[in-house]
């Protein structure tokens, strides 16, 4: 499961959405999770399925390739959708010992469980689309009013750039430390979830060792290279927005205008037929 993750992980390729301005993307997956939000009926899901499948479609990343990733998340999309499933009150469908499955229960837990695996499908199709310096630069970009009041931007664009950068690193070196163990007799399968558990702990004090080497090495070459910052710096590739940009941010505009329009709809339909 842990090679399933692909969070944070760039996939190179040449596309539509690869050569788009980071920002634009930036605004079009916070535009996307919010009309997650904001969703309350299929018409609303019916819209974001089709907007998320136009983003995989042009950014040519195979559709199993962003899939696999959820299974990284399969353990918490379970409990979400048992919680909302079994504890939401409302019309019985049928009873299994003293847990009850009602029709809104279905309708909430169907619900949830789409707009997880939409959040994650859609935050990944950002990062595989976008290195870690393109996604530093266009959120020091985005974010730039906010100095004016001395917030550190840059600094905390470049924390949040390191992070995704860490994350396939980190992958991989657990992946490896899992295989000499496992080379050595250790079992990470067997038993139940507190043995389980138990077994992982051999695992975490070489990963915690090993990240932090990693962080020092990370710091003392910032250092030799005298980084002192984002101030005063320039950019090799400064962001400069295209016409493709233009026709995205319009695409933005016109499916957040679709999604509140689902929204909004059937309440008005009803208030009509009601005066009717």
């Amino acid at each position: 499961m842990i090679r399933e993750i692909t969070i944070g992980q760039y996939y190179p390729i040449d596309s539509v959405l690869h050569r788009m301005d980071p920002r634009t993307k930036l605004f079009g997956t916070m535009v996307f999770i919010v009309s997650l939000f904001i969703a309350d009926n299929i018409w609303n899901y019916v819209i974001a399925t089709v907007f998320l499948a136009a983003a995989i479609r042009l950014s040519r990343v195979p559709l199993r390739y962003m899939v696999k990733g959820l299974k990284a998340v399969l353990f918490l999309l379970l409990i979400s959708v048992s919680f909302n499933l079994f504890l939401t009150e409302g019309e019985e469908i049928f009873r299994i010992w003293i847990l009850r499955v009602t029709k809104e229960g279905v309708r909430t837990a169907g619900f949830m469980a789409l707009r997880l695996i939409y959040l994650v499908v859609g935050s990944s199709v950002m990062t595989l689309t976008t290195t870690p310096n393109q996604l530093t630069d266009g959120l020091e970009k985005s974010l730039g009013f906010l100095k004016k009041i001395h917030v550190p931007i840059h600094e905390i664009s470049m924390m949040m750039s390191i992070a995704l950068r860490f994350i396939p690193i980190l992958v991989e070196e657990t992946d490896k430390i899992m295989k000499a163990q496992m080379a050595r007799g250790a079992d990470f399968e067997s038993g139940n979830l507190i043995q389980k558990a138990k077994s992982m702990v051999p695992l975490f004090v070489p990963l915690f060792i090993s990240a932090f080497r990693r962080a020092t090495d990370l710091a003392m070459a910032m250092e030799a290279r005298c980084y002192h910052g984002g101030e005063g710096r320039t950019r090799m590739k400064p962001l400069r927005y295209r016409r493709r940009d233009l026709a995205a941010y319009l695409t933005y505009a016109l499916y957040l205008g679709c999604m509140i329009a689902a929204r909004l709809l059937p309440a008005v339909l009803d208030q009509k037929i009601r005066w009717l």
